[in-house]
């Protein structure tokens, strides 16, 4: 299925099961003793809150008779106490609980975060970012009243419908079969709602995926809508993806809110039977203070069943969720240490690929076929050829971010796939075509290749790729705060700071995507002295679309149609008159008649 749109649903591809309520306790789990403690405490307050009717029984059919004003205060005190002792504990619980739940969450959301972390590019390539953040922010926000409250009014309701039903016992066997006889109608039309409340709350929850991937799509191409004056398409677009998650919310609810009246009307119905019942008996077994006392828990007994049928709609809501919030957590790491995966020795820089297919589905087309080549420590390769040919294919194989479909990718002799991922990536640069600056100083983005760089050191890396000098003129130096994606820097100011953050990691191999793409002409002349000393040494691959930036490499492989249909230096290629010389003839007249 094509996921990656905005508009289109996404397919709960797992069905629903019991266990993710297991694993949901097992988050829970460390918090069993505020948890214990917080049950003891609510099943006290509501064992206090239920002598109240009784007390008035008391005070009905003996103090008030018989004129026993001490006795009457006496059961007054008694009432008041048992409200300051459900207060207290209710102000217990709220606070001990909002830990607990919040405390879940942030643990939720962290084994999500973490594991995105792992997946593969693949993953991402798939699946809209907005749908992603949904799962990691609003999915896991919708846990809460369910963690904070609902567990425990759960068991605590459960406990205090018993307990109800032994003191309605306990004053009158009839009223009590008569109260009783309205719960098999309620279990039928819980029966009878459940499959389309979660139905409608998936729906629902598609619906908000969609919007939010819409909205983070939007918000990351403004300037291209303001370029292309697109307000106004986009708003249209909005509205119908924002009218969708209207509408299915609309729906949810709707189903939602069938039980509380199913609710009211069989309760006000028993209610009013036992009113019948109970009055036509006064005075024959059933006194005024009895039937009193009864009607005040019978009140009781559906106050839990209410709260526990909204419990129950909290819990279908947040079962929905939790299978995507599941369904993203048991999401394959297919990129991962295999099983005996062994720390890469430190690499001297021989790289090797022994005929590399690659594709990303079983079914789908090869992106490389059948490729191999040598490459001796310190040589610096050059992949040119047309987009889609897999230049960046081969980088993504050698940086191991994704796994070849047969063949081996060898380093020191060493399959990529049998060492792990951090010993691997950790003794290369690299700098993709897709440059990123994260909020923060420019410090901070430099010292993310090396978290322990000194100062002095970055500034040195910055020095060697040339990004001191433009750096040095901002208002605050190297301590000048970049915004998220760097928008306030230049597309090449950003491409010299990703590069010097490659850099300063010292890497034996390093790979440049499209490293000079961006860069202007006099500051590429300037960045290239420094790049002949960077590479000197070390292992380097570049892709390069600007060909001449790499006529100094000591080999350029064209790549097309997923193989290697051509490799030597510049003179070479040139004498050959092949594909690089149309490729490279063809940008020199271009810059010739510019």
């Amino acid at each position: 299925m094509a996921r990656n749109k905005y508009d289109v649903d996404e397919d709960l591809e797992i069905e629903f099961s019991w266990e993710y309520t297991k694993r949901l306790l097992a988050y829970v789990k460390p918090y069993k003793k505020e948890m214990i403690i917080t049950l003891i405490i609510m099943i006290i307050a509501s064992i206090a809150s239920l002598l109240s009717p009784y007390l008035v029984k008391i005070a009905m059919d003996t103090s008030i008779p018989n004129k026993d004003i001490k006795g009457l205060i006496g059961v007054c005190a008694l009432i008041l106490l048992t409200i300051v002792i459900g207060a207290a504990c209710m102000v217990y619980k709220i606070k001990t609980m909002t830990y607990v739940g919040q405390s879940v969450i942030k643990n939720i959301r962290t084994d999500i975060f973490n594991h995105l972390q792992r997946l593969p590019f693949s993953y991402y390539d798939d699946k809209p970012h907005g749908k992603i953040l949904v799962r990691v922010v609003n999915y896991v926000n919708s846990l809460s009243d369910l963690l904070s409250n609902g567990l425990i009014n759960l068991v605590t309701d459960l406990l205090s419908i018993f307990v109800i039903i032994g003191f309605m016992l306990a004053i009158n066997v009839k009223l009590t079969i008569v109260c009783m006889l309205g719960l098999p109608f309620l279990i039928l039309v819980v029966g009878l709602l459940k499959k389309v409340q979660r139905r409608t709350t998936q729906i629902f929850s598609n619906k908000q995926s969609n919007l939010n991937a819409y909205i983070q799509e939007s918000i990351s191409g403004m300037k291209v809508t303001q370029a292309f004056t697109r307000e106004k398409t986009n708003a249209e677009k909005f509205r119908k993806v924002s009218d969708e998650n209207r509408s299915t919310w609309m729906t949810a609810v709707r189903y939602q809110m069938l039980l509380w009246p199913a609710i009211d009307n069989i309760s006000v119905i028993t209610i009013s039977f036992v009113y019948l019942i109970g009055v036509s008996s006064i005075g024959n077994g059933i006194t005024i203070g009895t039937l009193i006392a009864f009607v005040g828990y019978i009140w009781r007994f559906w106050n839990p069943i209410v709260n526990i049928s909204n419990f129950y709609n909290t819990l279908i809501m947040a079962m929905a969720y939790l299978e995507r919030i599941f369904e993203t957590l048991d999401e394959p790491v297919d990129i991962d240490n295999l099983p005996g995966a062994y720390k890469m020795p430190n690499i001297n820089g021989h790289v090797e690929f022994k005929d590399i297919v690659f594709k990303y589905d079983d079914d789908g087309r090869e992106i490389l076929k059948k490729v191999s080549f040598e490459v001796k420590p310190g040589e610096n390769i050059a992949l040119v050829g047309p987009t889609g040919a897999g230049k960046t294919t081969i980088i993504n194989l050698l940086s191991r971010f994704y796994d070849v479909y047969s063949g081996e990718v060898l380093v020191d002799g060493n399959n990529v796939r049998n060492v792990t991922l951090d010993s691997l990536r950790k003794q290369m640069g690299v700098m993709l075509q897709d440059t990123f600056i994260f909020s923060g100083t420019i410090m901070d983005n430099i010292r993310y290749g090396k978290l322990d760089a000194t100062d002095e050191e970055i500034i040195r890396a910055a020095k060697a790729v040339k990004a001191h000098d433009f750096i040095v003129t901002l208002k605050d130096g190297y301590y000048t705060e970049v915004n998220e994606r760097g928008s306030r820097l230049s597309v090449g100011q950003r491409q010299l700071i990703s590069f010097a953050r490659a850099l300063l990691a010292d890497p034996k191999i390093l790979i440049l995507d499209e490293a000079t793409s961006s860069i202007d002409t006099k500051t590429e002349e300037a960045l290239q002295i420094g790049l002949d000393r960077l590479l000197k040494g070390r292992t380097s691959f570049v892709i390069a679309h600007r060909l001449s930036t790499i006529k100094n490499a000591t080999r350029i492989m064209v790549i097309n149609n997923g193989q290697i249909v051509e490799q030597g230096n510049h003179d070479e290629l040139m004498e050959l008159k092949g594909e690089y010389y149309e490729l490279y003839s063809s940008q020199y007249d271009m810059i010739k008649a510019i």
